[in-house]
């Protein structure tokens, strides 16, 4: 078994396709009131897909379905960089850059759905700041 991508679901697709092109910098393909495809990021794919289109393939797959509840683990070069640019477009910080001990360098942001996504890289460890 594999884990090739992840496909979030939002009641405002085209605003969470905005978010994910900001901080991708790649244009998906779809058709942006139904569904977004962001291709290949890394190893996985990333796809969006609106509440309405979920609902249409599957009637009452969102019931109970909770919205925000992920957390998108992005490996970056940067994290302090990639901070100061997605701020810049207003993008909310759940938790500013540090560094953890066991190693990683990390930012969390926030998407338009609620969702976290975890912008990190890995230094050497015993650090904390």
């Amino acid at each position: 078994m594999r884990l090739n991508g992840i496909c979030l679901v939002s009641d405002d697709i085209r605003r969470l396709r905005a978010f994910y092109i900001q901080l991708l910098q790649i244009q998906p393909s779809g058709d942006e009131d139904w569904w977004v495809d962001f291709g290949m990021v890394g190893d996985a794919q990333l796809v969006l897909y609106s509440e309405a289109g979920m609902e249409q393939m599957a009637p009452g797959s969102m019931v109970g379905s909770g919205n925000g509840r992920f957390t998108l683990e992005l490996e970056v070069d940067d994290p302090d960089a990639e901070c100061q640019r997605m701020t810049s477009f207003g993008v909310e910080v759940v938790k500013p850059p540090t560094t953890q001990t066991w190693g990683r360098r990390s930012v969390w942001l926030r998407d338009p759905a609620g969702n976290i996504v975890n912008l990190y890289t890995n230094v050497a460890s015993g650090q904390d700041s």
